[in-house]
């Protein structure tokens, strides 16, 4: 007897007879070039990990799902799939044309038929999704600092898959999970998703979960788009496959899921239900705050810890899909083992190390016990990130013109040069233009380019164990965080905020540039004609009126030093 997560799902490819047909075709379509986001949400659409989608919504979709998580006719959706694109774009696209939808490379891989346009109220989007529209949540951010601010909705019609260069063994399409489960027998399948490591006590929880529904175990990581700041998906899949072998042969499977992920708490955990159910599982393992990005602006937890696991225990029959409780584990030191944590033995003392204990041991090269993870964890994460005073990092200066950025970040260079140890670039604002963005003016999109591309190098020469000493205005808050999230995926980010006053800097003007700025002679002028957004968390302040130059990069110095980055 077929059953039902044994039997195919639908996909959106045509036959390679029709794909050919279909890229000569598409030689003559207005083509959009699809971001990292795009390019998973694609793939999930047309391998059938999306289904029932048909393509990006609708804005009639769209907009039943942002309200009540439902589709206009009344289909279970909880998160919104748009596919978002420039105004420069969308003004040369109407309803009933069609557009080739490409990767990076320029490869296509689908073709959209856009049957609407529209420009979402993206505050009510981030209310509605999110429950808050906060910049500190990632998704928000995205939305209105990355997104483009037109939506296009319509059906898609699949050429090719995305091409992937790494673990193509452990990448698997709906289809071929369900494939394989129908090849080895097994009925009832429990999926944990996960975008950390595995340590000892996912081992135990996973272990339990599948005991219980008496199931076998899918680990089922998100290894598309995460968390900024998450370990990388390489690092992860090498700690994955190192603990496979601590579970019983042939009742666990390990596969890779392209999912860029939104942190959209209980609506995630719902969606990522869905999405489990797509691919043949049965069962699914809902955290504690599961898919939550954090803490908000005001420092609370942006959800209820226990919310996901209500909303998916609510919907989780109309899904056709079991929630298993994820039990929080611990360890008890008396009984050298892992237990719940609602049915420690009364009297015995208990373990535990937070994800941000962990990593400051990892920063500091300091002991990770073998009752918290495996020695083969521990090993690639030591490989990935290296004690602090081995990594590459980066100081950015941020400051009005003239408020003596440049003049420290040189005198910084010269202290770090003089300690030796790892290469030190400087990438000043005035240089980088003469150098790397000769071609760009001085609006608030060139500037941004400019900014961005200074994070480019700057994540670079950090990724490779080096030190990137930056020193441009970068006025916009938003730009910064987009360049601190660059970095940060590869080491630290030290933001120096020169506090200097617009009056002082004025005062020191050789070059008479807040004058002409002051008499309309130069426009857009940060300070006098465009603003300035002071950074509020800076790891830094300093202020250089009638404090030497040497004494600021001093204060720099102290600052590295306390952060493990540089030997006291």
């Amino acid at each position: 007897m077929s059953l039902p997560n044994h039997a195919p799902i639908p996909e959106l490819f045509v036959s390679a007879e029709s794909a050919q047909k279909l890229k000569l075709e598409a030689g003559n379509l207005p083509s959009w070039d699809l971001t990292a986001r795009q390019v998973c949400d694609l793939e999930l659409l047309m391998n059938g990990g999306f289904f029932p989608l048909k393509g990006f919504l609708s804005e009639a979709d769209y907009n039943g799902v942002v309200d009540n998580m439902r589709t206009a006719d009344g289909t279970l959706w909880p998160m919104p799939v748009t596919l978002d694109v420039s105004e420069k774009f969308a003004e040369g696209i109407a309803p009933g044309q069609d557009i080739a939808l490409r990767d990076a490379e320029g490869v296509i891989l689908a073709i959209m038929s856009v049957s609407d346009k529209w420009v979402p109220n993206k505050a009510h989007e981030a209310e509605q999704v999110f429950g808050a529209d906060d910049l500190a949540h990632p998704a928000v951010n995205y939305l209105h600092n990355t997104a483009g601010k037109v939506y296009l909705g319509g059906p898609v019609t699949g050429i090719q898959q995305p091409v992937h260069y790494d673990f193509k063994a452990r990448r698997d399409t709906p289809n071929e999970l369900r494939a394989f489960f129908r090849k080895m027998g097994w009925r009832r399948v429990v999926a944990f998703q996960t975008r950390n490591p595995l340590h000892r006590a996912h081992q135990e929880l996973t272990f339990r979960a599948a005991r219980e529904a008496q199931a076998n175990l899918l680990i089922h990581p998100v290894v598309g788009m995460t968390k900024p700041g998450d370990v990388d998906h390489f690092t992860r899949v090498r700690c994955y496959e190192a603990v496979l072998d601590q579970y019983p042969a042939s009742t666990t499977h390990l596969s890779l899921l392209n999912l860029a992920m939104r942190m959209g708490g209980p609506r995630e955990a719902l969606w990522h239900a869905i999405i489990r159910k797509n691919h043949g599982l049965t069962h699914f393992i809902v955290g504690r705050d599961h898919a939550g990005p954090g803490k908000n602006s005001q420092g609370k937890d942006f959800y209820d810890p226990y919310a996901a696991q209500e909303l998916v225990a609510q919907h989780q029959a109309e899904i056709g899909i079991e929630m298993v409780d994820f039990k929080q584990m611990v360890y008890v030191s008396e009984k050298a083992q892992y237990f719940p944590v609602d049915e420690i033995p009364e009297g015995t003392s208990v373990l535990d190390i937070s994800g941000t204990e962990l990593r400051r041991r990892l920063r500091e090269g300091l002991e990770i016990p073998e009752w918290f993870s495996f020695p083969a964890v521990v090993k690639e994460l030591r490989r990935t990130s290296p004690a602090r005073s081995k990594q590459g990092f980066t100081v950015f200066f941020t400051g009005l013109s003239g408020s003596g950025k440049s003049t420290i970040a040189n005198a910084l260079m010269v202290k770090l040069m003089e300690m030796g140890g790892r290469p030190v670039t400087l990438l000043d604002g005035d240089v980088v233009r003469k150098h790397l963005s000769s071609e760009l003016g001085f609006s608030k999109e060139h500037r941004d380019i400019n900014i961005k591309r200074i994070g480019y190098v700057a994540s670079e020469i950090t990724k490779n164990g080096g030190i990137a000493i930056c020193a441009p205005i970068a006025p916009y808050t938003a730009t910064r965080r987009a360049v601190r999230e660059m970095i940060e995926a590869y080491g630290a980010f030290i933001e120096v905020h020169v506090a200097t006053s617009v009056e002082e800097c004025e005062r020191r003007d050789r070059k008479g540039l807040y004058k002409l700025a002051r008499e309309g002679k130069i426009k857009e002028f940060t300070g006098i004609s465009d603003p300035y957004e002071a950074p509020t968390k800076a790891e830094l302040v300093v202020d250089t009126e009638n404090v030497s130059v040497d004494h600021c990069a001093h204060q720099v110095i102290l600052k590295l030093e306390s952060m493990g980055l540089i030997a006291g």
